[in-house]
């Protein structure tokens, strides 16, 4: 006997997206498309070359452009169709353009009170039982403003209680070209050749594994990635150190230079099946402690779309209590690829309807 067929939909819902093309290519699959249409949602593009507040009514608005002007149109659009809902507003999405201001959000979470929240839910599940013991913090990093500041690489360590290598990342994180040049910094040589304004963050050994953790409304999802390597663990900061560093690099000019670029190291590890066997073996932060800092994250940023990269501290040695239980917040993103996310297309689809169409 056939199955009935589906129920007609008589509400149809219209979501515009204003995106670069790459984002298009890589979000807007017909996989996408024929799954928010079932649901009842038409995704359109809207006509940049237009102003949006005069291409009609849409429930809802997904984007991700930048700008000034951009920003005047979405609130033109907002003043003459209050009811249509923009995900997300662009002063929310400000806040991760900056390296620092991301991550000031995580370190005023507080995850004592996410733990008692867990405990609150009266269930005995391994899950929730072993978040009580896990715990958030992000890695120490300083701004350096100019040059002058890197004059003198191991003060500069010491003062903020840093051992090399570091990572080197930009202010900006606003998709541009420069925003993704970031580097481990294998010696004081390596500081010393970084163009400022710069990030100089800690780097946790963390087994080569970074959890994704994705968030969607009131979704969330973590998967599991290969990252940069483990080094061995330091030295304090003398030439030792700098020599026994030097060892685990991928190339000579590497050494010369004291920097290696994160896409030269994913690149090189891109054939090691001991990295892929790193990342197949690593445990999963339990679901209880992942959903929790999601949506702690999620309130906090007043964002409803992003990503953040979540590491396990996996450091030893002299000085160093290892606790598997330990997790970084290291990055946040604005609309990533979510089309890397499992079961995108349906996650994505139910959240665009209940954007259009929320219940009381």
């Amino acid at each position: 006997m056939s199955a009935p067929p589906p129920t007609p939909i008589c509400q149809r819902y219209r979501v515009g997206y204003a995106l670069p093309s790459n984002k298009v290519q890589t979000f807007i699959q017909p996989s996408l498309v024929d799954q928010a249409k079932q649901k009842g949602v038409d995704l359109v593009p809207l006509d940049l070359s237009k102003p949006i507040v005069d291409q009609g009514f849409f429930h809802c608005i997904v984007h991700k452009l930048y700008g000034q002007g951009w920003n005047e149109q979405l609130k033109d659009y907002a003043s003459k169709y209050p009811n249509s809902v923009i995900v997300d507003p662009p002063e929310r999405i400000e806040r991760l353009h900056s390296r620092v201001s991301m991550l000031e959000v995580v370190s005023r979470l507080e995850i004592p009170q996410l733990r008692l929240q867990l405990q609150g839910r009266g269930s005995e599940s391994e899950s929730e039982s072993e978040s009580e013991s896990e715990s958030l913090a992000v890695p120490k990093q300083v701004v350096v403003q100019d040059s002058e500041g890197l004059k003198s690489p191991e003060l500069l360590l010491l003062k903020f209680g840093m051992k090399l290598p570091v990572i080197a990342k930009p202010v900006e994180a606003d998709g541009s070209a420069r925003s993704h040049d970031m580097y481990l910094v294998i010696n004081s040589k390596g500081l010393k050749n970084l163009t400022t304004p710069i990030v100089v963050q800690e780097f946790v050994n963390h087994g080569g594994v970074v959890f994704k953790v994705y968030v969607v409304g009131d979704h969330v999802k973590c998967v599991k990635r290969r990252s940069l390597p483990d080094i061995p663990a330091p030295a304090p900061v003398t030439g030792e150190q700098e020599e026994q560093i030097s060892s685990t690099s991928l190339s000579s000019e590497a050494e010369e230079v004291g920097l290696l670029a994160f896409s030269h190291i994913s690149n090189s590890a891109a054939q090691s099946e001991e990295d892929d066997g790193n990342v197949n073996k690593a445990e999963m932060p339990s679901v209880g402690f992942v959903e929790a800092v999601g949506r702690a994250l999620r309130q906090a940023l007043g964002l409803q779309l992003f990503n953040f990269d979540l590491i396990r501290d996996c450091t030893s040695g002299s000085g160093h209590q290892y606790s598997k239980n330990k997790y970084y917040v290291i990055d946040i993103n604005y609309f990533p690829g979510f089309a890397k996310m499992p079961c995108f297309e349906q996650v994505l689809s139910d959240f665009f309807l209940k954007c259009c169409h929320p219940t009381p």
